[in-house]
C-alpha cells in the first residue's frame, strides 16, 4: 500500500465517448484499487466531453468532422491542468492516438497496445482472438496491427452492421435485451475459432455479461484500468 501522505501522479481521462463508458472506466479503476482510504485511490482529471465529433461519421460514413483537433485540445488541457499521463476509454478513438501522442509530452496509456501485449503473454493454441468491436475498429485495423506484431490473428463477427446497431442501442438506452442478444450471438460465432474474446468497445463492456459463462474474455477497459492504477503508484486489488 502506498503511503497515504505521498503525492500520487494524476491521470487525465479523455472521456465522453460515450459518457457512460467514461464512468465505467472510473468505476473499474476504483473497484480494482486496493484501498483503505480515499488517499489510496488514483487521482483523476476527467474531461467528459460529449461534444467530440462522431468517430463513426468520420471513419465509416466519411461525412463527419475530423475529431483530431478536439482530441488534441483535450489532451493539451489535461496536461496543462496537471495530468502526468493520459488514458482514453474509447477503442475506436485510438485511431487518433498518434495525434494525441504528438500533442503532449506526457505518456499516453494506449489500451490497444496494452491489451495486445497482455494477451500475447497467454497460452494461445490457435493464435487467434475474436474481436467484439465497432466496425470502425475493424476498418482501421487497430487491433489487427497490434496483434500481428505478436503473430496473433484477429477475427470479427460477420455482421458488422448488427454490431454497430448494438453499440448505438447501448449509447441510447444503456444495457438492453436486444443489444445483449447481439453480443451473445457474436460471442457464439467467434468462440469456436478463437482462443479468447476481446471486448474492444466500451459500450460493449457495459453489456459484457451477455457473453456466455465460461467463454474466455478480456475487456480492454480492465486492461486500461490496471495500467492507470500501476502508473499512479497505487496497489491493484
Amino acid at each position: 500500500m502506498t503511503d497515504a501522505g505521498s503525492v500520487k501522479p494524476r491521470v487525465g481521462i479523455i472521456g465522453g465517448m460515450g459518457p457512460e463508458a467514461t464512468v465505467l472506466l472510473m468505476q473499474r479503476i476504483i473497484a480494482m484499487t486496493a484501498a483503505r482510504d480515499d488517499s489510496d485511490h488514483v487521482p483523476l482529471l476527467v474531461d467528459n466531453n460529449t461534444q467530440i465529433p462522431s468517430r463513426i461519421k468520420a471513419i465509416i460514413e466519411k461525412t463527419g468532422v475530423d475529431p483530431d483537433p478536439v482530441l488534441a485540445n483535450m489532451a493539451r488541457q489535461l496536461e496543462a491542468s496537471g495530468a502526468a499521463a493520459l488514458a482514453m476509454p474509447c477503442n475506436t478513438a485510438h485511431h487518433y492516438a498518434s495525434v494525441i501522442e504528438k500533442t503532449v509530452e506526457i505518456p499516453f496509456l494506449n489500451m490497444i497496445e496494452l491489451s495486445a501485449k497482455y494477451v500475447a503473454g497467454m497460452d494461445l493454441p490457435k493464435k487467434r482472438v475474436g474481436v467484439l468491436a465497432s466496425p470502425a475498429v475493424r476498418s482501421t485495423a487497430l487491433f489487427d496491427r497490434a496483434f500481428s506484431s505478436y503473430q496473433i490473428e484477429t477475427i470479427y463477427p460477420v455482421d458488422q452492421a448488427r454490431m454497430l446497431d448494438a453499440i448505438r442501442s447501448v449509447k441510447a438506452h444503456g444495457a438492453n435485451r436486444d443489444a445483449c442478444q447481439v453480443m451473445e450471438s457474436a460471442a457464439h460465432e467467434l468462440m469456436p475459432c478463437s482462443d479468447i474474446l476481446i471486448i474492444a468497445c466500451s459500450e460493449l463492456s457495459i453489456i459484457a455479461d451477455a457473453i456466455p459463462e465460461g467463454f474466455p474474455r478480456l475487456d480492454t477497459v480492465d486492461v486500461l484500468a490496471r495500467a492507470v492504477i500501476k502508473f499512479s503508484g497505487c496497489q491493484l486489488r
